[in-house]
């Protein structure tokens, strides 16, 4: 994909987690930004890394930074002439506003013919709230994800990072690169349109089609399953584990492995659907027992008995799990201010073009004069617009 010129207008996290794929996955990145403000994630800290917000740097490697104000008759010109000859463009404004700018789908496309267009919104480009404002977690309460996760008698609960940018960025991913196969095909490009409330709901699965299949709304269960038994977290002597009884054969197994081989012959617990309808006397059964011993015990044991276990990691010692090491999911990488870098790596694992993090996030503006010379800016030129305020 290094031939694979992205324009990427987007901020804060669904856009730039969508391009950074692209670039991780070889493209050519251009991110542009607001001089003296950039990424409003620029701003977003404590924590900072330096003088540079670890949020910020958390999604944007690989990329080109041009600074340059949209405001600007000359700086938007020149952002137009970049999507005129871009292979994909990326934006996350508002519906509307980037068609104000002149870098609408319709106006671009209509001179670029090939440009694959992304939009990322909060509602999508069409319905009664395409003009709404969206936020990740307004979208995972629109979208009933927020309703489902907690427990039960508990209140709504917001996943722990923010899943409907996310999963919007990878939709757009997905999008684009169906978008990018079709116009190998056809030589034309098209509007990928992503927005975080679509992109929740279909993350809904199995638990809307419950509810299509029976009519009963979907309740909170914790770290448990709705219709698997046992299928959640247990504390344990010091700790907690999360156990996956996933079908009758686990369960006979987890029985003998815990010392209860018996309620795997008990009528009451012999069957999935029999552990779901009577999960309120099994639980305690198996609570009690886990008490009994640590975390790094119970998972020797079932792990020996076949059974899928995992001990509940803080997000330091998930980092530093050998099996998250050894896929190499922790990448270093060189920052021009800030020395080494440490992040999480692209999960994609490819044989024979892999992803790779070749450079660290720019600085604002580090690409601005480079950038604009290859539009044939002359460093005069560049300068004045410099002067003026139109770029950083």
């Amino acid at each position: 994909m290094a031939d694979l010129v992205v324009l990427d207008l987007t901020r804060i996290l669904s856009g730039p987690f969508a391009t950074m794929t692209l670039a991780d996955l070889g493209a050519d990145v251009i991110k542009i930004e607001q001089p003296g403000q950039g990424d409003d994630t620029r701003q977003w800290g404590p924590p900072f890394q330096g003088e540079e917000a670890a949020y910020f740097l958390s999604v944007n490697r690989n990329k080109r930074s041009l600074a340059v104000d949209l405001k600007s008759a000359e700086g938007l010109a020149a952002v137009r002439k970049l999507a005129l000859t871009a292979d994909v463009l990326v934006e996350n404004f508002r519906p509307g506003t980037a068609a104000r700018l002149g870098l609408g789908y319709e106006e671009l496309s209509a001179r670029n013919p090939g440009l694959v267009y992304a939009s990322i919104s909060g509602y999508g480009q069409t319905g009664p709230d395409a003009h709404r404002p969206g936020y990740d977690a307004i979208a995972q309460a629109r979208s009933g994800i927020m309703s489902v996760t907690g427990e039960a008698a508990g209140p709504p609960v917001r996943v722990g990072v923010s899943s409907a940018d996310l999963t919007a960025g990878m939709w757009a991913t997905i999008g684009i690169l169906a978008a990018l196969h079709e116009k190998g095909r056809t030589g034309l490009g098209q509007w990928v349109d992503i927005s975080l409330l679509d992109g929740s709901v279909s993350w809904l699965t199995y638990v809307s089609s419950g509810y299509f299949a029976s009519g009963n709304i979907p309740q909170r269960y914790g770290s448990a399953h709705p219709t698997i038994v046992p299928y959640q977290a247990f504390e344990t002597a010091d700790g907690f584990a999360m156990v996956a009884v996933g079908n009758d054969g686990l369960w006979r197994r987890f029985a003998q492995a815990v010392g209860r081989a018996d309620l795997a012959t008990d009528p009451l617990f012999a069957g999935n659907p029999d552990r779901v309808a009577h999960r309120g006397a099994l639980l305690p059964l198996i609570e009690g027992i886990m008490l009994t011993r640590t975390t790094e015990e119970w998972v020797a044991v079932l792990d020996a008995a076949g059974v899928p276990v995992g001990p509940i990691q803080t997000v330091d010692q998930a980092l530093a799990d050998p099996q998250v090491l050894a896929r190499g999911m922790v990448a270093t990488v060189q920052h021009p201010t800030e020395g080494e870098l440490n992040m999480v790596n692209c999960p994609i694992k490819l044989s024979r073009t892999p992803a790779t993090v070749r450079t660290a996030p720019p600085l604002l503006g580090q690409h601005t004069d480079g950038i604009l010379a290859s539009l044939g800016l002359t460093g005069d030129r560049i300068s004045s617009l410099r002067k003026a305020g139109a770029i950083q």
